[in-house]
């Protein structure tokens, strides 16, 4: 490692680190791997059982993760994507191939500590096999201007009696400019959870769509949503479950708290095509509850240490 990667490395981890991650984990021989700081891959580790391969494409970084056929991963794999600069634009390509009866959990975390004018495009696609399970927590922290825009999209398919959860959360700093689209389908017995938590507020804008495919007999998803608005920050969600076969159940849970001048739109989408599909919604968008925020202010704490409380149940 030359001395230039070696300093962004090093750098990258620090940040990683302070946000919450394992930075053992990515020097570790037991742990499966990757470190990206814009276009670069600054590491990348496999382990048996799990091949990590990158390359460098036109446009930014390609990186193939393949499960073995029955491996069961007792390590999660954890992925660093970042950019330390103040400007810029990071593209990841990424396809996740779980084999038949393979199982295996991703930690993520995306770090912008200091944006103020990045954007960063992760186009993603995930085979889950037949009886394999892929979880994957992808976790972001911003820097405090807003200035990043997150285009996440994921395409998934997962094959008869697979599982495929995923969840979205951005723990600190400013939204800025989120988009995420994710589409799933599923096989018969297979099933998916999609969750979202994210807490905007200035002049913060998040879309999220996010749709489950019913596809096979007694297939199961749910589209889960939490949002927390302050200020100008404004939020459109899409939550969608089709049920298109016989024993297929979904659901779609959106809930969001709006404060000050904040708009929150909800939009929870549910469509059956077989007459023994079931597909449910619930939806609510309101401001703090004031129960809640007056039995916390009697217990001490100001009115925005109560808003901190609650809002901070809601995302967690």
């Amino acid at each position: 490692m030359d001395e230039l990667i070696k300093k962004e490395y090093e750098n990258l981890v620090k940040y990683y680190e302070a946000s919450g991650g394992n930075s053992k984990a990515l020097i570790s021989d037991n742990y499966a791997s990757i470190v990206i700081n814009g276009n670069h891959v600054l590491a990348k580790n496999s382990t048996k059982g799990i091949v990590i391969e990158t390359k460098k494409i036109e446009d930014g970084v390609y990186a193939r993760i393949l499960i073995k056929k029955g491996h069961k991963a007792k390590n999660p794999v954890h992925l660093c994507f970042g950019m330390l600069p103040r400007e810029g634009k990071q593209i990841i390509r990424s396809e996740i191939i779980a084999e038949e009866g393979s199982s295996v959990k991703f930690i993520a975390h995306c770090i912008f500590p200091n944006a103020t004018h990045i954007k960063h495009i992760m186009k993603s696609k995930v085979i889950v096999g037949r009886n394999a399970k892929v979880e994957y927590e992808e976790t972001h922290f911003h820097g405090k201007s807003g200035g990043v825009r997150v285009i996440p999209t994921t395409f998934a398919r997962v094959e008869e009696g697979g599982e495929y959860n995923s969840s979205f959360l951005l723990r600190s700093g400013r939204a800025g400019y989120i988009d995420i689209d994710y589409e799933v389908h599923l096989a018969s017995c297979a099933q998916s959870m999609l969750i979202s938590k994210i807490h905007g507020m200035g002049e913060d804008e998040i879309r999220a769509r996010e749709s489950i495919y019913l596809e096979g007999e007694h297939s199961s998803g749910v589209v889960k949503t939490r949002m927390a608005l302050r200020e100008r920050a404004k939020s459109e969600v899409v939550g969608k479950t089709i049920g298109m076969a016989a024993y297929a159940r979904g659901h779609v849970d959106c809930t969001e708290i709006i404060m000050d001048e904040a708009r929150a739109e909800a939009s929870p989408v549910v469509a059956a095509y077989h007459p023994l599909a079931k597909v449910t919604h619930e939806a609510a968008i309101g401001s703090v509850d004031k129960k809640q925020l007056l039995t916390l202010m009697t217990r001490g704490l100001t009115q925005e240490e109560a808003i901190d409380v609650i809002v901070s149940g809601l995302l967690k």
